[in-house]
């Protein structure tokens, strides 16, 4: 289960050597997306970077410097996570400023953005206005209504650990088409095999199916 980067292709062009595909963890030793802590230095394996609505506070011109150059190496994959909280405490104009910056400068280096958002989903929507690369609402945990309404306006969604307990989950994935679907382990300590073998139960395939939307779906968000 290991990834093999091909020096000779394009910067990003990786072979997949059957591997669950983990879209976004904070974990050194798993594979798939590893999400940078804030003034982390890069990796030489995929890795996303961004300014989490709990560090507005701290983004000074280190940071956004930091950020900036993080963000142009070519083993980052995605912008983020960045996006807007609800319940934390932090000023609510400086995070959607934030949130902005950080799409914008996605839009200028062409790369997707992963978005953290609590209770703020409806807030969302002006933002993909703005957003001419994809935007993935990681660890998605909400009503199906709301999973509906971002389908609708072309957001992908990334599920979770969420999707092993929570009932209400299984009709929205059901449902939701796999060609805008990611899974993840974010900050939970499980395998995530387990997590495919949720979902392909639920959407009645097989897990090799999976894993090669799964992989099908990455390439196309990243362009390889």
């Amino acid at each position: 289960m290991n990834i093999t980067f091909v020096d000779h292709l394009l910067p990003k062009k990786i072979v997949f050597l059957m591997m669950l595909f983990d879209f976004h963890h904070h974990h050194h030793y798993k594979e798939g997306i590893y999400n940078l802590n804030l003034l982390e230095s890069p990796l030489d394996r995929p890795f996303s970077v961004g300014i989490h609505p709990k560090d507005v506070e701290k983004t000074l011109d280190e940071s956004w410097k930091w950020f900036t150059e993080t963000s142009l190496h070519q083993h980052c994959w995605t912008i983020g996570e960045a996006g807007l909280d609800g319940i934390i405490d932090t000023n609510e104009d400086h995070q959607e400023s934030l949130f902005e910056k950080q799409i914008l400068w996605a839009n200028e280096i062409k790369k997707p953005v992963t978005i953290h958002c609590v209770r703020r989903f409806s807030q969302l929507l002006k933002f993909k206005k703005m957003a001419h690369v994809p935007l993935v609402i990681h660890g998605f945990n909400k009503k199906k209504e709301i999973a509906h309404e971002l389908f609708q306006k072309g957001f992908y969604l990334s599920f979770g650990k969420a999707a092993l307990q929570n009932v209400s989950l299984k009709q929205i994935i059901e449902d939701f088409p796999l060609e805008k679907m990611f899974l993840e382990t974010d900050a939970a300590e499980f395998d995530i095999h387990l997590l495919y073998e949720k979902i392909a139960f639920i959407k009645n395939i097989s897990i090799d199916t999976l894993q090669d939307q799964i992989l099908e779906n990455i390439e196309k968000l990243i362009d390889l």
